[in-house]
């Protein structure tokens, strides 16, 4: 159950041996498991057997990189394999009282951090679905073809979407540029839902499993709202340090549309109202 490098690396590193292994519920892709070591200190560490090339690692580097002053908490990994990741385990503690307004200024410290391209060093997962993040200059065109696109085609080829269907999808991506502003490219999450979002062990704002690249900042928050939004503290909290066009709530669905294509790949034919409901509300 636990890798052997774990114990190696533990070992090595002079935390001796595994005490207790204590499993941690939540986890849709992976399973997660909070290690107590001889020394007194504790790990998170998350398995499966079952990953796709590389996914820990790109996870990984993907907590390295929205390690940032002034943005929230991420844990910090210590070592990866094909099938597992071991990394800091925050010991979440209650949430402070400030937690909702010091969540939303520290997530837009984050999307400050901007690029003059789309994309990541390297491409990566959204859940266990591959994420592509050529870099791109102009963030329409990322979104339609490496977001839109790429879960249409997938969709398709699995017949969880009609050809019929597809094509309305495709002929919503190419009116992108007239449903969304044009914003710079910024660091984000990528996946930030409210499974995503806990505590450090001050009470503080944490982020965990990223899909992070550089990508417009008002997907990352349309995110917030797709199962269960966010308390509206962070959302006035956040505009208190970087501004957001008007209309931006109106404009979540479509950045959604993404996330929502890609649990129909993941978990099946369950989503395809949600998806169809916003082809129809923006057609």
């Amino acid at each position: 159950m636990i890798p052997e490098k774990v114990h190696h690396w533990l070992s090595y590193n002079g935390f001796g041996s595994i005490t207790t292994s204590k499993a941690v519920s939540g986890g849709c892709i992976s399973n997660g498991r909070i290690l107590e070591t001889a020394a007194g200190e504790t790990f998170f560490l998350k398995t499966n057997q079952n990953s796709p090339p590389e996914m820990f690692a790109r996870e990984a580097e993907g907590l390295k990189a929205l390690a940032v002053p002034d943005a929230p908490s991420v844990p910090k990994p210590f070592l990866y394999d094909d099938n597992f990741l071991l990394m800091e385990d925050l010991k979440p503690a209650q949430r402070r009282k400030d937690y909702w307004p010091d969540f939303g200024r520290r997530m837009a410290a984050l999307h400050n951090r901007a690029y003059n391209q789309f994309g990541f060093q390297h491409d990566n997962y959204i859940g266990s679905t591959p994420q592509p993040n050529p870099w791109t200059a102009n963030g329409h065109v990322f979104f339609k073809e490496h977001r839109l696109r790429y879960q249409v085609t997938l969709a398709v080829e699995r017949a969880l979407l009609s050809s019929e269907n597809a094509r309305r999808l495709d002929k919503l991506a190419d009116s992108l540029p007239e449903l969304i502003p044009e914003q710079p490219a910024s660091l984000i999450h990528g996946d930030l839902w409210g499974g995503n979002a806990m505590t450090d062990h001050y009470g503080g704002p944490a982020i965990i499993d990223p899909a992070a690249h550089f990508g417009w900042a008002e997907a990352d928050l349309a995110m917030t709202a797709l199962f269960g939004a966010f308390h509206e503290e962070f959302y006035r909290a956040y505009q208190e340090v970087r501004w957001l066009e008007p209309g931006f709530r109106e404009r979540f669905p479509l950045y959604n549309l993404y996330h929502l294509l890609n649990h129909l790949n993941l978990f099946g034919s369950g989503y395809l109202s949600q998806v169809l409901g916003v082809i129809r509300r923006f057609s």
